[in-house]
C-alpha cells in the first residue's frame, strides 16, 4: 500500500498550514480538470448519488479537480471547495484506497457546499463530525465492495493517527478489527 515517507509526511504537515493563506501556493504547477471528465462514471455510483442526490450530475460536471505536485493524498480546498489530489498518490497509490478517498472527499465537497466547517479546530481529526460522516460513507462503500474489516481498518490508518486515534475513529464508524500496528 502507498504511504508517505517520513520526509513527505513532514512536508505534508507543513503544507497543510498554508491552507489559511489568502492565496493558494498549491496551485503553482498544478493541472485543473473537471471531476466527471477525469473520473468516469462516478455519477452512477450509489455512494456518490447518496451524497449529492438529484444534483449528482450537476456537481460532478462542475467540480474542479486540481492534480497537484504536493505530496500527500487528497483534500477539499477550503477556499472554494475544489478537490486537490496529489499526482504522486494518484499514480502510485492503491486504487481501492484512491476510490474510497474520492468517496470520502466528495462527502467533504457536499459539506462545503452546505456551508459546514471542514477544519473545525475545536475537534481532533478523528472526532471531527465532518470527518466521521465522510469516513462513514467510505466505510459503507468499502463494505459494498466486499472488503474485510481488517482491510477497512488498514484503509482508515494514516500516518498522522496514533493507534488510540485509529481505535476511536474505527469505533465511531463501526469498524471492528485488530488495530495492532503494522
Amino acid at each position: 500500500m502507498y504511504s508517505l515517507t517520513a520526509i513527505e509526511f513532514a512536508i505534508f504537515r507543513i503544507l497543510r498550514l498554508f491552507r489559511k493563506l489568502p492565496f493558494n501556493i498549491f496551485s503553482i504547477g498544478s493541472r485543473k480538470v473537471i471531476f466527471a471528465e477525469y473520473f468516469k462514471d462516478f455519477d452512477k455510483v450509489e455512494a456518490v448519488k447518496g451524497i449529492f442526490g438529484e444534483k449528482t450530475d450537476e456537481v460532478l460536471n462542475h467540480l474542479k479537480v486540481e492534480i497537484s505536485w504536493i505530496m500527500g493524498y487528497m483534500f477539499v480546498d477550503g477556499s472554494d471547495g475544489h478537490l486537490v489530489i496529489s499526482k504522486n498518490y494518484l499514480n502510485n497509490g492503491d486504487k481501492t484506497d484512491i476510490y474510497l478517498d474520492l468517496i470520502h472527499e466528495l462527502c467533504h465537497v457536499k459539506q462545503f457546499m452546505d456551508g459546514r466547517e471542514l477544519f473545525d479546530p475545536r475537534y481532533d481529526y478523528v472526532e471531527r463530525p465532518t470527518e466521521i460522516e465522510a469516513y462513514r460513507y467510505a466505510v459503507q462503500e468499502a463494505r459494498r465492495l466486499g472488503l474485510s474489516e481488517e482491510r477497512i481498518g488498514c484503509y482508515l490508518r494514516t500516518e498522522w493517527m496514533s493507534d488510540d486515534d485509529l481505535a476511536k475513529l474505527a469505533k465511531s464508524v463501526g469498524v471492528h478489527f485488530d488495530n495492532a500496528s503494522e
